[in-house]
This record gives C-alpha cells, structure tokens and sequence, in this order.
C-alpha cells in the first residue's frame, strides 16, 4: 500500500498551500491530517470502506488536492472495498496528472489485486508505462532497467508476506517456501549492487530512476551485517550529495545498531517475540526526542508509524519497560 512521494507532485501541493492566507492553511492542514490518520488506522483494520471515504475527507478538506501517497493509499482502500469505480479515479488522477511511473509497485501490490481483471487496469499499466518509459529516456540504458528488475523483485515476495502468513500462518509450509524465495533473490542481487556499488559508486534518480536507486537501499538494507557497515558510510555520503533520501538511511542506521547491541536512533525496527508472537518496538535511544530526529530525515510521527504494526506509542510506558526489553534481548547499556 505505502508509496514514496515524488517531488513534482509534492511541490505543486506546497504551492497550492502557500496561497492561501496562513490561518486557513494551519486549519486545513490540521483537518487533513486528521483524517489522513483516521484513513490509516481504518485500514489496518480492516475496514475498507470506511478508511476510503475517510480518505475522501482528508482530500476535501484541501478542495480536492492530496498528497502522492495518500492518493494512491485511497485507491488501495477503494480496491479492497469492492469499489473499482472510486479505486480507478485516484489511479488515473496519479497516472495523467502527476505522470506516475513506479509500475513495479503498481503491478505487485496485493492492495490492487481485486481490479486487475477490469478492462481499465490494462489501461491505466499502459499508460504508467509510457510515462515510465519517458522519464527513464535519460537514464542511464544499462544500469536502470538492470537496478529496476532487481527493485521489482526485492519488493515482489515481501509484498506477499501478509497475505500468506494471515491464510497460512507465520510457521507454515508456505511461509518458509516465501522466504527461501526471499533469500534466494536477495542473494542474486546482493551480487548485482554490489558490483554497481564497486565501480560506480552510490547511484542517484537521475542515473537509474527513483526505484533503481532505492534498489541499491533495499539490497544493503536487507543484507548481513559486515555488508551493512562496509557500505554504510557511501549511502551517508550519498545523502549529503542528494543521491539518496535521509530516510532510507535512518532506516539503514537503525537496523546496523540494533544489530551491533545498540539501540536505534529512529524507531523504524520493530520486533517480534518468539513464544507469546507480540511485536514490539526495538530499544530506542532517547524516546522522548525521537520525533524530532525522525522529523529531521522526513519520517512521520512515530506514534502513527507504531499503528502500521497495531502498535500504541506511550512514550512514559515504553521508558519504563525498556530496561527489563534489552534485558530479555541481551543488549543491556
């Protein structure tokens, strides 16, 4: 369901924002977000339809305008709802207004599944394609369709985790047949950034595409860790020279420290407690000021990253219970 916001998009909302007087824009702003929140809680749910009109609320609070990502989440939402109708209005808004090009997440994501079969899914991958091909005419011939495959197929099994877990259970056959297919992907392309990595260096969006550099993230965010230290000072060096998003690397940071026995800046890794199958937020360095560090690399609030996992953020609660947490994990400071 979740989707990266593209600049054009997002800039065109600040615009839009910033004629109107500031009273009305804090006000407005407010009202979106509120039910931006209330859209997202509904999903995870289950409550479809309510969390697509909820959706509908927060875009009619700013006359109809709406950010990238939750234009697309609303569609998901109407897709899941039984409504291709209102599901194919926000995806060819995407797709003729914002020229929305991401066709490998398109394409994948279980969310919009249930309209694949209308004749006007065809369409809309018709023309996601023809913007795709546009904007990748002056990337880079080799490498971007090369790093977009393996973006395509980093995303593809992990996007069926939910789905094949909720029939068949965390510990089932077919859950471990997902992961064997997981690793052995990530695998194959753990070798292809690597050799991209080595003689190229950290490539940019404007080289290999919005999803061939994230490619290069996700595969050194999903590998061992002596990988993730050896190329995490590129991808910090490749944030300050704006080839790679601060919030992808507060991500990275996060999963390198937890696993060296430290505890994560961001709040972005959660756990999993193998006899009673709770999640859990991973230790946390500083919780009271977690928002402001993760305001500072443009992630959301983390008491609304936390509802993603059915998670309540209590900041008080959480302190409390960090010691005895690092504790059962081994990783005392």
């Amino acid at each position: 369901m979740k989707l990266r916001v593209t600049v054009s998009l997002l800039t065109r909302l600040v615009i839009f924002l910033l004629l109107l007087p500031p009273s009305t824009m804090s006000a407005q702003n407010a009202v979106y977000n509120e039910w931006k929140r209330k859209a997202e809680q509904l999903y995870m749910t289950g409550d479809f339809l309510a969390s697509a009109r909820a959706y509908d609320q927060a875009f009619a609070a700013l006359d109809g305008k709406g950010l990238l990502d939750d234009r697309y989440n609303a569609a998901c939402s109407w897709s899941l709802a039984g409504r291709p109708d209102s599901a194919f209005y926000h995806l060819f808004r995407l797709a003729e207004k914002a020229n929305y090009t991401n066709l490998g997440h398109l394409t994948t994501d279980p969310d919009l599944q249930p309209i694949h079969q209308d004749e006007r899914w065809q369409q809309l991958i018709s023309r996601v394609e023809a913007n795709k091909k546009a904007a990748e005419a002056k990337l880079d011939p080799v490498l971007a369709p090369m790093l977009d495959s393996v973006f395509q197929q980093d995303q593809a099994g992990r996007q069926m985790i939910a789905e094949v877990e909720r029939r068949y259970g965390a510990g089932s056959k077919q859950m471990d047949s997902l992961w064997r297919s997981i690793q052995f992907h990530d695998s194959v392309n753990q070798e292809k950034v690597i050799a991209v990595l080595e003689t190229r260096g950290w490539l940019g969006s404007d080289l290999v595409g919005a999803e061939g550099s994230q490619a290069l993230f996700l595969v050194i965010q999903h590998a061992d860790l002596p990988v993730q230290e050896k190329y995490l000072p590129m991808m910090r060096e490749a944030v300050r020279a704006g080839k790679a998003s601060g919030s992808s690397l507060a991500l990275l940071e996060d999963r390198v420290a937890l696993r060296k026995g430290g505890r994560q800046r961001y709040g972005s890794q959660i756990g999993l407690d193998p006899e009673t199958g709770e999640k859990y937020l991973s230790p946390l360095e500083d919780p009271d000021q977690v928002d402001q560090r993760r305001a500072e690399v443009g992630l959301g609030p983390l008491s609304d990253y936390l509802l993603n996992f059915g998670l309540v953020w209590d900041v008080e609660e959480y302190k409390k219970q960090l010691p005895a947490l690092e504790k059962r994990l081994g990783t005392i400071k």
